[in-house]
């Protein structure tokens, strides 16, 4: 099990109440490239994620994919179905091998209904989602292009990335169509983007990795967007 992320439903929980969780739940690993939940399903257990990071995201009528979110450690995906009784709003998949803890419907139901704690984190995840929406909005509304790709990546490496003597890496296996759908922008206008940073020595880019040399100016370049945390 992995830390979890900041702002997420475990990250809220005390380990007594982690304990308590996980204790009514069917540990199970998937492969990275593999399917946690499909757009349109009925199905109505709840997952929550132990280590490794998923993509959420929705087939647009006309053929377009709507990346809405990336998730790691500590997130809850599922608990619409369980709380609403809606089919699979988005498909899950795999970004890397991904560790969760599996709850059916009852099974969840009933640690919210025995356990205060666990509601309230849930609440609390769900506040943190509706702010990182509203930030989404304010970027579309005010950021050009370029501005929106240096705060999705300073948000991954805030997340996910590590310290190495180059800079921050970043092994998250995004390609510029998932940059693209995540911030509201065309392909071709992040591929310029991402060579103009690359050009300042900003970011060097590898096979699905990336490392940010000058997180800093990045941050700059992003202005002050809200976080979501």
């Amino acid at each position: 099990m992995e830390p979890p992320v900041q702002g997420s439903f475990l990250y809220y929980l005390e380990r007594a109440d982690r304990e308590f969780l996980l204790g009514r739940a069917t540990i199970r690993k998937l492969a990275t490239g593999r399917t946690l939940m499909h757009e349109g399903d009925p199905t109505d257990h709840v997952l929550v994620l132990l280590s490794g990071w998923v993509r959420v995201y929705i087939n647009a009528r006309d053929g377009q994919v709507v990346l809405f979110s990336l998730c790691g450690p500590g997130e809850v995906i599922g608990d619409l179905a369980v709380l609403h009784g809606w089919p699979r709003t988005a498909t899950v998949d795999t970004l890397h091998e991904t560790e969760f803890a599996q709850f059916s419907h009852d099974a969840f139901l009933s640690c919210l209904h025995d356990r205060a704690a666990v509601g309230v984190a849930l609440l609390r995840q769900m506040a943190v989602r509706l702010r990182k929406a509203d930030g989404a909005r304010v970027g579309f509304a005010t950021m050009d292009v370029a501005q929106r790709v240096a705060a999705f990546l300073v948000r991954l490496a805030d997340l996910h990335g590590t310290e190495t003597p180059d800079g921050v890496l970043v092994g998250m296996p995004l390609t510029q169509q998932d940059i693209a759908n995540s911030i509201g922008g065309s392909r071709r206008a992040v591929a310029r983007a991402l060579q103009t940073f690359r050009e300042r020595g900003i970011l060097v880019t590898g096979r699905r990795t990336f490392v940010l040399s000058a997180l800093e100016v990045l941050r700059r370049l992003a202005g002050n967007v809200p976080d979501g945390t």
